[in-house]
């Protein structure tokens, strides 16, 4: 029975409870009920996790020792094939179930597969069995071939993870060779889309091979007009990562420190430098899994940090007897750090794997960094003196903020309301119907004004580029006359005072030009919004205003088209058109009527949520200046580089 049918059959009768309406799903049928309980969501992130899953085995049999080779392709038809050069899914009869085989049993069956606690791996990102089946149900077809024993083996499923008959033998693997091939194609009946984004793969991708010294991942886009490859391997392993991350900032040092530590049971390897801005960037890992939440092993990290570079600090004399202690959060301003372990039986919280609660990881992450990383710094005296300075600055910098934001409540207290002069503020008082425009200097603002909802609409205009937040301490920024007005008009604090039940408008709306001081300014507006209310940027509630670059006439009524794409596609379904193309500079040299129609009516609206759901804020800035070509994107990061600190591409 379908699963559609026995969830509409127990909703049948409300108010019921009897015998018949306690509803049982068998196989996969709760995976296809209740999808997100697995993968998240069955928006963009949840259709990548399938894609994590799979490469997560792969990646599994490279940290047992058995597989040095992997690759991702993004086929033309909008399946993926992923394959391995492992050992092999098992493929005969399980002892347990004769009639089916090891690998239909893996691919079919819940809390099924090789890392429970058997000889098959020491140490695994899957921890409940259900990767691989998951994929399996929320895919419309699925092909599993397996190279073993010298044979070629081949299994299909359809829709639901149905197989398609048993496992059979094809014949020979090609030169011998060992691994595992998963070809899936997502369901669009589950998913809100299922086009796979190539920079979110190629991302997740880098970051495997970074922690994974040595192992080569190969990705490949066959689809038309997006073909493009890319090889990953790194012999430093974190090491080169962290470096990786440095890249487009300024070293304080140019050593990389690195340590590791082993247990029968459990291991840890650390790397860490210091660059010169002012935001630590702090990434764990278990097992390969990025745990994005933290967990023990991070809590152990940051208390022993703060206990070493304390304890060094007063042994060189650096810290005076009447200095009070560095705290954490000073030591580890500018740090760039990657904390990666190793366990038996990881104990994450949920599936989704972004927490580490295993507590005895977290003793002998603690004990690694209390003994490594002081021996390091006796060893690199140059570069402990200038890791202890710069956290000193910190500390200075820490209390001069605490003043200015001490300060600035007692001004906006004595201001009444404290609302910027600037501000147009809307008349309705539900922050949830209300929505805040920042537009580009005054005459931006006169158009907004005049162009805008009155009732649920808000026009603050900002002159010109806002303080580069990345590039100055929050005591500096404070100061700064354009962040006082998006602080005061927003409403609801900074940094760690921030709280986003306050927030006057749902919507925070960037409303810059197309042009190149536009892209500027929308990138230091989300690098604020990003580091000093990430919470609003987590929540959903930053969005960016598209602005069309081009006008025509049809007839008597005029379209707008975003981009040369979109120009390119119009022309395409209209080949008579005739018109004229205007080019338009963007939102800000629109008259309020261009403006009401592009942008401020609600229901014609085409607004880009920024999340940091979808991989790196980085890469959602640069989704929105450049769109999807990744050779433009990398190229806006080299030249912007300078400006920009926190791309972490």
């Amino acid at each position: 029975m379908a699963v559609k049918e026995k969830m509409s059959q127990a909703i049948a009768a409300p108010g019921s409870y009897e015998e018949g309406d306690i509803t049982v799903l068998e196989g996969l049928e709760p995976v296809r009920a209740r999808p997100g309980m697995f993968i998240g969501s069955t928006g963009p992130s949840g259709l990548h996790h399938l894609v994590w899953e799979v490469v997560d085995n792969a990646v599994d049999e490279a940290m047992a020792g058995y597989c040095s080779h992997i690759s991702v392709t993004l086929l033309a038809d909008g399946g993926c094939k992923v394959v391995d050069d492992g050992r092999g899914i098992p493929v005969g009869p399980h002892p347990e179930y004769p009639d089916r085989s090891a690998a239909e049993l893996v691919l079919t069956t819940l809390h099924a597969g090789g890392k429970f606690g058997g000889s098959g791996y020491k140490v695994s990102g899957g921890l409940h069995g259900v990767g691989v089946s998951v994929v399996n149900a929320l895919s419309k077809r699925l092909r599993l071939e397996v190279d073993r024993d010298g044979r070629r083996h081949l299994i299909e499923f359809a829709s639901g993870g149905q197989p398609q008959g048993r496992m059979e033998v094809v014949g020979p693997a090609p030169r011998s060779r060992t691994g595992t091939t998963v070809t899936f194609w997502p369901d669009p009946q589950v998913f809100e889309e299922t086009e796979f984004r190539a920079q979110t793969v190629v991302e997740r991708l880098q970051m495997m091979a970074f922690l994974n010294k040595g192992l080569e991942i190969r990705f490949e886009d066959q689809r038309a007009g997006r073909e493009q490859s890319e090889t990953f391997r790194y012999n430093g392993g974190i090491v080169d990562y962290v470096r990786h991350l440095n890249n487009s900032k300024e070293a304080l040092f140019k050593k990389v420190a690195a340590f590791s530590q082993q247990e029968p049971e459990q291991e840890v390897d650390v790397a860490l430098q210091w660059n010169t801005g002012y935001y630590e960037s702090i990434h764990s890992f278990a097992n390969g899994i990025a745990t994005t939440e933290g967990g023990m092993h991070e809590e152990g990290f940051k208390k022993a940090l703060t206990n070493v570079i304390n304890k060094y600090a007063r042994v060189r004399n650096l810290l005076k007897d009447k200095d009070e202690n560095l705290l954490g959060e000073d030591i580890r301003e500018g740090l760039t750090a990657i904390i990666a372990v190793r366990l038996h039986n990881p104990q994450f919280e949920g599936q989704t794997k972004g927490k580490l609660g295993n507590v005895p990881i977290r003793s002998l992450v603690e004990r690694a960094t209390n003994e490594k990383l002081g021996l390091w710094l006796e060893e690199n005296p140059r570069e402990g003196g200038q890791i202890v300075q710069k956290a000193i600055l910190a500390s200075r910098a820490r209390v001069a903020a605490r003043q200015a934001r001490d300060l600035t409540r007692r001004k906006s207290a004595l201001d009444g309301a404290g609302l910027p002069g600037k501000l147009v503020d809307c008349s309705g008082r539900d922050p949830r119907e209300s929505e805040l425009f920042i537009v580009e200097g005054n005459s931006a603002g006169g158009s907004a004004k005049d162009a805008r909802d009155p009732r649920t609409q808000a026009v603050l205009p900002i002159r010109g580029k806002i303080l580069n937040v990345e590039r100055a301490r929050i005591d500096k920024m404070l100061k700064n006359a354009e962040i006082q007005a998006l602080i005061s008009a927003i409403g609801a604090g900074l940094a760690d005072d921030f709280d986003l039940s306050k927030i006057r408008y749902h919507k925070i709306i960037i409303l810059a030009d197309a042009d190149v001081d536009g892209s500027h300014i929308r990138t230091l507006l989300l690098t604020f919004f990003l580091r000093q209310m990430k919470p609003l940027v987590e929540n959903g509630n930053v969005f960016v205003a598209q602005p069309p670059l081009y006008s025509t006439l049809v007839g008597k009524e005029k379209v707008y088209l975003k981009d040369d794409a979109a120009k390119a596609r119009f022309l395409a379904d209209n080949p008579q058109h005739k018109v004229e193309f205007q080019r338009l500079k963007g939102l800000g040299e629109m008259d309020f009527n261009e403006l009401r129609d592009t942008t401020m009516d609600s229901s014609k609206r085409s607004l880009l949520q920024i999340s940091l759901e979808q991989a790196t804020i980085a890469d959602e800035v640069c989704s929105v200046l450049m769109g999807e070509d990744v050779e433009s994107r990398r190229h806006f990061i080299q030249t912007n580089a300078k400006d920009i600190r926190f791309l972490d591409i």
